[in-house]
């Protein structure tokens, strides 16, 4: 059965990236020895927002060297939400949105076929998916870092009574804490 997931790093005081919208407070985190686990394993659908979709392109420099895009994502679709007009690195499939999640969840669904669709955002898109009642699990990498202002982690108010954690790894200085996320209420 096909899960949607968040997966993302936050500040222990729940901000995914400060005030100008950089991670770069997250790449001085020991995240302990040894190569990270691949986090699109089993991934067959990749759902971000127009935000993380262009800090991507420019921090690895996809539009000028397009094959770093499949290094990232190979052949797995994914589903940008903007409104605006914004380029693709050659090859990559890449499938411009705009609307609401319940618009395009169907068809976010089929591409995925039987392997997960992972949200790879900031919190509103996110929160989007937890409003449409679609998503599944939760995975906030904890990192030991406080950040005064920034964007929030999710946007949403979600009760302890819909949320059940499910793993907790330590990753050197962070934490992964997995919750799956009840989509009926209580």
């Amino acid at each position: 059965m096909t899960k949607i997931s968040y997966r993302t790093a936050a500040s222990f005081n729940g901000y995914i990236a400060d005030e100008q919208g950089s991670v770069s407070w997250l790449y001085g985190v020991d995240r302990g020895d040894g190569p990270p686990p691949n986090v699109l394993d089993g991934v067959g659908v990749v759902v971000t927002g127009s935000t993380t979709y262009e800090w991507l392109l420019e921090s690895a420099n996809m539009l000028a060297e397009p094959a770093t895009w499949q290094t990232y994502y190979a052949s797995r679709p994914v589903f940008v939400f903007t409104a605006r007009q914004l380029p693709a690195p050659a090859g990559a499939d890449v499938r411009f949105v705009q609307g609401r999640v319940e618009d395009h969840l169907e068809t976010i669904l089929a591409a995925a076929g039987a392997e997960d669709v992972a949200i790879s955002s900031g919190g509103e898109l996110a929160g989007q998916f937890l409003d449409a009642g679609a998503l599944d699990e939760i995975t906030i990498g904890v990192a030991p870092v406080a950040l005064a202002n920034g964007t929030q982690l999710l946007p949403r108010r979600l009760e302890a009574d819909r949320l059940r954690l499910t793993a907790v790894e330590q990753r050197g200085q962070l934490v992964n804490l997995t919750y799956t996320v009840s989509n009926h209420d209580s």
